[in-house]
This record gives structure tokens, sequence and C-alpha cells, in this order.
């Protein structure tokens, strides 16, 4: 499907006429739930999820059929700093082993029933050094954003995106920065496994980054300035997600950094979005915090490439397999307190 921007002024326009639930289908989900065999809230937040869903789908009822995963992955020139434990050429070779299907997502999308694409986004050219200058200009910016937006299927039901960029910990750690305050050590983590100098290191990079560009403009213009093809092709497609209506379960720190700069360019722009979960890496339950999103998960993952919210697709098909498949109290014969 052809993006319908062309420029970031247009798709700031997007986001701000994005569509929001559908308060008839919420309600009447939420009706249905009051009538379930069970004492009310007993499901705690599995009966949240399943309102929440069905405010998005609509319709009477809502069950989880086409999940798609999206791996988008980009370069850094902020890697050539020596803030990765790994070097760039990774990023390739794990490309091609999620395409081979080797890589921990392939496995976890098989046992979802979820669709995975793998979106490579110009591995042969890095961003700049964010340093040093804007990582991107807006052209970049705008190519990246336009392939997350077309990268979406308009016949998924539910949307999980992720990433793979050697030095992209660095810069979601700046974007963070950037847009949220606190010290740069607050946001840096060990990423792929940096030790004590590198994590140093890190943090030095990002104090750099934000005192360049922090103030510079929305969260756009901070992607821009401080983020990555892969962060902008996250936030592409979360943004066409909700264009189609379609919930999205956010991944780790990186993703959430990327959709942070939709939500500080447009309030509101992750309604249609949930936690995963929560990482292991430093800053991550900050942030969450920040965007108002409670995890769904806490099993102190740090890979990325969406694993973590791809496992999380499980808590919202159950959600839903009892919102719709449970008796109410008058189909049972059971007698309503």
């Amino acid at each position: 499907m052809t993006s319908s921007f062309s420029d970031l002024s247009a798709f700031r326009a997007l986001l701000a006429d994005l569509p929001g639930q559908d308060k008839l289908a919420s309600a009447n989900a939420a009706a249905r739930d009051g009538q379930l065999t069970k004492p009310p809230g007993s499901l705690g937040r599995l009966e949240e999820l399943a309102i929440w869903y069905r405010g998005w789908r609509g319709g009477d009822r809502a069950e989880i059929v086409a999940p798609q995963i999206i791996v988008f992955a980009g370069n850094h020139g902020i890697a050539a700093r020596g803030v990765s434990a790994f070097p760039v050429e990774v990023t390739a070779q794990m490309v091609m082993n999620f395409q081979l299907g080797g890589a921990a997502i392939n496995q976890i999308a098989r046992c979802m029933g979820a669709t995975l694409d793998v979106v490579p986004l110009e591995l042969d050219r890095p961003t700049r050094d964010f340093t040093t200058g804007p990582a991107m200009e807006e052209p970049d910016l705008v190519a990246a954003l336009r392939a997350g937006w077309e990268a979406v299927s308009s016949e998924s039901d539910l949307l999980v995106v992720g990433e793979m960029g050697i030095g992209n910990t660095t810069s979601a750690a700046a974007l963070a920065c950037a847009l949220l305050g606190g010290a740069p050590s607050d946001w840096t983590g060990r990423g792929t496994g940096v030790d004590d100098a590198g994590l140093a290191l890190k943090a030095n990079v990002v104090e750099a980054g934000v005192a360049r560009h922090g103030g510079a403009g929305d969260g756009l213009e901070m992607l821009r300035r401080l983020g990555g093809r892969e962060l902008a092709g996250m936030a592409g497609a979360i943004a066409r997600a909700r264009s189609l209506r379609i919930p999205v379960i956010l991944d780790g720190f990186i993703c959430c950094a990327a959709a942070l700069c939709l939500e500080r360019t447009e309030s509101g722009a992750l309604d249609h979005a949930v936690a995963g979960h929560r990482s292991a890496e430093n800053g991550h339950a900050r942030l969450l915090q920040a965007l108002g999103k409670t995890p769904l998960l806490a099993l102190d993952l740090r890979l990325g490439e969406a694993s973590g919210a791809a496992m999380a697709i499980a808590l919202l098909q159950g959600a839903l397999a009892c919102h719709v498949g449970m008796a109410t109290f008058a189909e049972a014969g059971v007698s309503d307190a």
C-alpha cells in the first residue's frame, strides 16, 4: 500500500487526524464482560485487554487470526564510536538469520501463528554520527517512515514491531533523554553487553548528542536528529496500524523510544498500543512510566527483534478466547450475584 505522505509536514497532519476507538464496540465488550460466568474483575487485566482490543477492532466479538510481526533493521553512524560490543556487520548477518528462520523471533512467531516480515533499511548507508550533526536529513527520515507505513498489511488484526541495529540502544537512550529529561546515565544501559568502560562511553556519547540536539523540535524532529532508520520504520508502522485500527503490542526499550517520538509529536498517538514487556535494559521501566504503559510481561529480556512483544501475543489471544468463548450466566444457567 502506498503511503499518503511525502514530507514530515504531511506525516504530522496524518498523526493529527488518527481515528479513535469504536466507543460502541468498547461499551458492548464491557457489557459482555459483566455477563460472563466469573466474579467481576476476576480475570484482571485480561478483561481490560479484551475490551481494549474490541474497542479498536469493532464488531460484536473479536479474535486474533492474522497477527503480523515486522522487524526493521538499520545501521548507525554512532556505532563507529565503539558504543556496542558487536561490529556493525552483525546487523546484516542477523537480517540473513531472520530470513533463514534461525533467530529467536522466528521460533516465537511460529508458536504464535504470526506472519514475520523483515525490512532492512539501507544497511550499506548508515545514519550519521549524531554527535557531529543530525543522524538523518528529512528525506531519509521520510523514506524510513514510509517503509514502515507500507510494511503493515491491511489484513492484519494485530501488529508487533521490533528492530535490529548495532548501536541502536545508544540512539534510543539519546531520544529518551532529549524528550524526557534526566541524566544520560538514567537512560543508558549495557545493550549488547558492554563492560563498565563501554557503558561510560555510551553515556558520554548520549550526553554529547543531547547537548547538540536537545530541545530542537518535536518528537519527529528528535527522531531525525538522534534516531535511526529502523526506529523510524517502527514509528511509521505504528502510525499506519492506528490508521487501520489495528492494535499494536510494543516491544522493548528501542521500540518504545520510537513510539515516544510519535506520542511527543501528537498526544494520544499510542492509544491503540499496549506494552508487551519490561526489558532488562536500563531506562525501559522509566520510559514505560512516561508513556503510561504497564507492561504485560517482565522476563528480563533484552534481545530486541520484537521477541518480548511477540511472547505477549499469547496473553492477548488468551484474553480474547475467554471473552469470546466463555458462557454468560444466562447461557450457563448459573445464578448471577
